[in-house]
């Protein structure tokens, strides 16, 4: 069976996972826990009884004193996005009156006030100390050919896309950019879709490599995502990611983007006191063919407290683009990890830790990890942030009304340069699925000198032979290596997704010693589901604690790799909510067989005692019955691709 038809097979499993989940936001989470939601916007999700079109809503919606926003994506003309006109954005109180007068309407079968939640910027930093006014000469001369370097102002300063060991940075650690463009790879027909506070469209860097049709103000609902004026430049940050994407090059003005001829579109969606589900639902759906890649330097409030991840709408629109979006290729979802530093845990924010998204953390100029990276088994690579030496030395990108920064920062950055990356990637082979680039992403990605500034966290080999971290995993993105790669690439097999077993016995967590909970399992051999060679594994986990920042759950598979999926949250002081069926999901077994006993173990990592229970565990596992690589030549008998097949075959001769 097609991987996009067990995709949607799946869809309803993980929408519940979410949804429960959201009852356990705990302090500071979701504000929709067991009390309730405290506020409540003016915006309505109107169920019809059946399919109609945008003329009959916008009817029904005038009638009443709404604005018909439009439909929802995935909902066959079933559900729209209804604004009321004089509400005000957020209350305390659901408004029953208007609830009741939508209800009333005989073609309406439900309509639900949506409530509002908290959704920040990763790494946002002041803008104004950043600001750098430059006079340019917007005659743009001869461009230079394609084995020479940017004439761009700020190129040498933008040590990321090509690292000399300026400013303390460590020789050659840097995306490799030059490689791939030198093969004449530069991210041409490609569409990166900024999910942020707005674009500076008119950005004589950025205005040439817009693309207006693919862009949206889901903020202002208006085709024209330009950021809101602060005095302070608040929402700086869509302009600023754009620019590491598709700044132009040679033009004399700032640096150069990744994929600087590629495109870039705004969805402005993130400037509003309260995010709604509606609101993320529509620009995670807006496009979905004319965008190719969709980039997030946000998240749940990184304060090591929130559980928090994508509401059920949101959810549904993601996993439609990853199974129809580019014309069935599918979206590529690229999202910042985060920026709670070693108190948070990447795996509590349900947008970095989906396996629909590619979680992207940084690394600074010298290859340690920057000291608000959170780690978690999630991530699948990382790109860079801010130097070592001088932390106002920072990514080097475009900025408001014209002007340039040198001082961009956090995982905000590094999401944005992956999305470049990947547009590299998606030029040299536009047949790519997403289900490819995150292969292409584990096999290329380099440990390079990438490190833990703490010692906590060492590279470990897997099962097949693959190195990741619990910080960086599988390494920091090569682009001459993945577009290499991806010009000689064939789809992988279809995915599918084994239920492999579950556990509902609840058991105390004691201290001083470790739960061990096992699951035996034939992944789902000889059924239509069967898989035997792994990409993401989920461990779908209820839990209780007397504190449950105190709580650490390891999950160790067959062949023996242990992935940390929870780790201690200092300011998580929880005590009520826990986590209800939570999918705490690894990328560490890579291409490993998964055919075997599966152990997780709980403990608590605290000084004072403290008690929980584990409710229940069950473990999915995605994958492909058939090996992934087994039509690719590896250039290099020393490669990820040469290992992992060496190991794929070795295993089929036992």
């Amino acid at each position: 069976m097609a991987a996009a038809t067990w995709s949607w097979l799946l869809a309803p499993f993980l929408l519940l996972h979410w949804a429960s989940a959201g009852a356990g936001g705990g302090a500071g989470g979701l504000g929709a826990g067991l009390s309730g939601p405290s506020v409540f916007t003016s915006s309505f999700l109107v169920r019809f009884r059946r399919g109609v079109d945008n003329a009959f809503a916008h009817d029904v919606a005038d009638k009443y004193g709404f604005d018909n926003l439009g439909p929802l994506v995935g909902a066959d003309g079933h559900e729209y996005h209804f604004k009321h006109r004089t509400l005000p954005h957020a209350r305390t109180r659901r408004s029953l009156t208007h609830t009741r007068a939508l209800k009333s309407h005989p073609a309406v079968h439900t309509a639900v006030q949506q409530p509002g939640f908290k959704r920040v910027k990763r790494g946002l930093r002041p803008a104004v100390p950043a600001i750098h006014g430059m006079k340019f000469d917007l005659k743009v001369g001869e461009a230079n050919r394609i084995d020479e370097e940017p004439t761009d102002p700020y190129f040498p300063m933008q040590w990321y896309l090509k690292n000399t060991g300026q400013n303390g940075g460590k020789v050659r650690l840097d995306l490799n950019v030059q490689a791939a463009w030198a093969q004449g790879i530069t991210g041409k027909n490609v569409t990166t879709a900024i999910m942020d506070d707005g674009v500076d469209y008119m950005h004589p860097d950025l205005k040439f490599n817009y693309n207006a049709e693919a862009s949206y103000d889901f903020s202002s609902n208006d085709p024209f995502p330009y950021p809101r004026y602060t005095d302070d430049w608040f929402n700086s940050h869509g302009t600023r990611c754009a620019g590491e994407v598709a700044a132009a090059r040679d033009n004399g003005i700032c640096g150069v983007g990744v994929a600087y001829d590629s495109k870039i579109a705004g969805i402005r969606m993130l400037d509003q006191p309260y995010m709604t589900d509606l609101i993320e639902a529509n620009s995670m759906g807006h496009e979905p063919h004319k965008i190719h890649i969709y980039s997030a330097s946000w998240g749940p409030t990184d304060d090591g407290k929130t559980v928090d991840g994508p509401r059920n709408a949101t959810m549904r629109a993601i996993v439609q683009g990853v199974n129809e979006g580019r014309n069935g290729l599918g979206n590529i979802y690229v999202w910042a990890s985060g920026d709670g530093g070693e108190e948070d845990d990447c795996n509590c924010d349900g947008y970095a830790a989906s396996m629909w998204t590619i979680s992207i953390n940084s690394a600074i100029n010298d290859g340690q990890n920057a000291h608000y990276d959170e780690s978690c088994s999630s991530t699948l690579a990382s790109t860079f942030s801010n130097g070592a030496k001088d932390p106002n030395t920072g990514v080097a990108t475009t900025d408001l009304y014209g002007k340039c920064t040198t001082t961009h920062s956090g995982t905000s950055a590094a999401a944005p340069e992956a999305a470049g990356v990947f547009a590299l990637a998606l030029e040299a082979n536009p047949q790519l699925t997403w289900r490819d680039i995150q292969h292409l992403t584990v096999l290329t990605s380099k440990r390079n000198s990438l490190f833990d500034a703490k010692n906590r966290f060492h590279w470990t080999m897997n099962g097949v032979g693959l190195e990741f971290n619990h910080l960086f995993g599988f390494g920091v993105l090569d682009a001459g290596a993945m577009v290499t790669l991806s010009k000689q690439w064939h789809a992988v097999p279809p995915r599918y997704h084994c239920e492999a077993g579950e556990l509902t016995q609840p058991q105390a967590i004691g201290m001083g010693r470790s739960l061990f909970w096992e699951i035996k399992t034939d992944a789902c051999k000889g059924s239509d589901t069967e898989v035997n060679y792994l990409e993401h594994v989920q461990a779908v986990i209820s839990a209780n604690a007397s504190r449950r920042g105190d709580l650490e759950l390891f999950l160790t598979s067959p062949m023996g790799t242990k992935s940390m999926i929870l780790s201690r949250r200092a300011n998580d002081d929880d005590h009520r909510d826990g986590f209800t069926k939570w999918p705490f999901m690894t990328t560490h077994s890579w291409g490993e067989y998964p055919q075997g006993t599966w152990q997780l173990e709980a403990r608590f990592n605290s000084p004072q005692t403290r008690h929980g229970y584990l409710l229940e565990w069950s473990l999915v596992l995605h994958g492909t019955k058939e090996a992934p690589y087994r039509t690719l030549h590896p250039s290099s008998p020393h490669s990820k691709l040469a290992i992992v097949k060496k190991a794929h075959e070795d295993k089929k001769m036992k």
